[in-house]
């Protein structure tokens, strides 16, 4: 008696990676559904693509031949991505919440909505690869390193990793796209979608007034000379050059000018000039509770650490327990900024992330 083929639901997004991960799992002999999920409800103003997406994904499963299921995780993710979005830019942090996502909705609500389809497991686009041992599952980067994902899935749990799947790992981009073409997909040649899934291309500075209050104040020098005046601090992050209002300044080194910290307390932006400047380059920082795959056997291990998404990894020495992290890297890091995820690394396993709580305050006088 033939076994029964894997019943797999498949996250399509109407984007061509989704699309491909359904393709290549038909090919593989899974019975394969779609489900498209839309987090975001509101579209005053013709910036929210989802009634294109829902579309696309729909066309995408009558060229499969599968069923495309539809749900809105629109509430679950205001309560549980955009409400932590929102307070950490109130507290002068830069958050990434397509980590928070991965998480919380599409291994989290998403996940368990495709289980009670029926799915043994759910499929997703990502560029990553999973390998399974006798602690679970195992994270690890794509063979793709320029579309490489595993940052984004940090903190996805591991319980959530051994029902996920992954097609694409092991593929480039452009034979996604050659796949998807040959295969007569409608989205081969659908444009990536880029930025923050409920922002679209709206104005992101018009987007945060809408919904934060952004008092102006002073723009200073590490010396505390003022120099100018910001229209809010939740419209800057740490490494910012445009858009500061300060360029015709004539004192100090004609260089540029780069946001080095933000002073929540007094409303202060701090600059510094020049790309290079040392208080821009950071060895150490602390961050939250580190979400492990399988928690080291020591409270102290040399990884890599990768702070942003396709920034080359670093080698670090990281101190750890229930707390927090303490992080020292081999070599200074450019503009480290509060509120973003640290991923660690050893060589291509993912080892779990958290994010960074460095300080606020840049020392004066340095």
């Amino acid at each position: 008696m033939a076994a029964m083929a894997e019943r797999i639901i498949v996250g399509l997004s109407g984007g061509v990676d989704s699309a491909v991960a359904a393709l290549l799992l038909l090919r593989a002999g899974c019975e394969v559904e779609g489900l498209h999920m839309t987090n975001w409800d509101e579209d005053e103003d013709g910036y929210c693509t989802a009634a294109e997406d829902w579309t696309a994904a729909r066309a995408v499963g009558q060229a499969l031949g599968i069923p495309v299921h539809r749900v809105s995780f629109a509430a679950e993710y205001r309560a549980r991505v955009f409400r932590n979005f929102l307070d950490e830019y109130a507290a002068g942090r830069t958050p990434n919440p397509d980590v928070l996502c991965n998480r919380e909705v599409k291994f989290g609500v998403c996940l368990e909505y495709a289980k009670r389809l029926g799915g043994q497991r759910l499929a997703t686009g990502h560029y990553a690869r999973l390998s399974m041992d006798a602690t679970g599952a195992r994270l690890l980067r794509a063979r793709d390193r320029s579309k490489d994902q595993s940052y984004f899935l940090q903190q996805v749990p591991t319980t959530a990793l051994s029902e996920a799947c992954f097609p694409l790992g092991d593929l480039e981009k452009a034979a996604v796209r050659r796949l998807a073409r040959e295969a007569g997909l409608p989205v081969h040649d659908r444009p990536d979608s880029t930025g923050i899934c409920f922002i679209g291309e709206r104005p992101f500075r018009e987007f945060l007034a809408q919904h934060l209050a952004a008092p102006p104040g002073d723009i200073e020098t590490l010396e505390g000379e003022v120099i100018g005046r910001h229209e809010g601090l939740i419209f800057h992050t740490i490494g910012q050059r445009q858009g500061l209002g300060i360029g015709g300044q004539r004192a100090g080194s004609g260089d540029a000018w780069y946001v080095v910290a933000k002073n929540a307390a007094r409303n202060a932006l701090v600059v510094v000039q020049g790309h290079d400047h040392p208080a821009l380059l950071r060895r150490e920082f602390s961050t939250g509770p580190v979400i492990w795959f399988a928690a080291p056997d020591t409270s102290s291990l040399e990884c890599e650490v990768q702070i942003r998404h396709r920034q080359t990894a670093q080698r670090a020495t990281v101190r750890w327990d229930q707390i927090g992290a303490s992080v020292l890297l081999t070599e200074p890091v450019w503009a480290i900024a509060p509120g973003q995820y640290a991923a660690f690394y050893a060589g291509e396993q993912c080892l779990g992330g958290a994010v960074i709580d460095a300080p606020q305050e840049v020392t004066r006088p340095l």
